[in-house]
């Protein structure tokens, strides 16, 4: 059973005594991805957001210290829909959630409010752990979904016990992350390629047989 990470990206508590509304944020959170898709980044104000959520200001300021944070919540509820189903074997899976990803990444709200805070990280520390602790970390989980599955069938060797079993468990399923996160938005966001069946099969071929599968 795989232990849900904690969410260290929900949006501040709200004021004793005044309940949160999920309608709200999600109003909120779209509005702030349709906002950014019209106006763009430098445009994008905490008003602008407000107004087109149907909300008052002071309501976003409960929830989000500034519009950095809350761009990087509204990139991440879309990254939660993600899903492992399981389809059988370890490469089928691989394959399913690389065409996932594939397609999140290719729709216009996630693409330019993902382009967006990744460019504003670069000269903004705080904001680029945000990034990490609420999208990178958060979507680990897929790999230890992944990884435990593949170990239950047989397909991938049992972790080490003990400390150093963690910690190279720990550094295994980070590689991981890396090297399909990075593919998956090299090839959508950089090249502008898609992500179809094809490519999601080599992909899979090559993460685990290396060069010699794909000959």
């Amino acid at each position: 059973m795989v232990a849900r990470m904690p969410d260290s990206t929900s949006p501040r508590k709200g004021r004793p005594g005044r309940p949160r509304s999920a309608e709200a944020d999600r109003a909120i959170l779209d509005a702030t991805r349709a906002a950014l898709v019209d106006v763009g980044w430098g445009k994008l104000t905490m008003g602008e957001v407000a107004a087109r959520a149907g909300v008052a200001k002071t309501t976003l300021y409960r929830r989000w210290a500034n519009k950095n944070e809350l761009v990087v919540d509204a990139v991440a509820v879309l990254f939660d829909e993600l899903e492992l189903p399981d389809r059988g074997c370890l490469k089928a899976d691989i394959e399913g959630v690389v065409l996932q990803f594939g397609a999140l990444l290719a729709r216009p709200e996630t693409k330019t409010a993902l382009m967006a805070v990744v460019a504003e990280s670069t000269t903004d520390d705080a904001l680029r752990e945000r990034i990490r602790s609420a999208i990178v970390d958060r979507q680990k989980r897929l790999v230890v979904l992944g990884r435990e599955r593949a170990q239950q069938r047989g397909e991938l060797p049992p972790d080490s016990p003990g400390t150093e079993g963690a910690l190279a468990a720990g550094q295994a399923i980070g590689l991981i992350f890396d090297v399909i996160a990075g593919a998956i938005i090299h090839r959508t966001l950089v090249s502008s390629e898609p992500v179809d069946p094809a490519w999601a099969q080599n992909f899979a071929t090559l993460l685990l047989t290396g060069l010699v599968g794909l000959g």
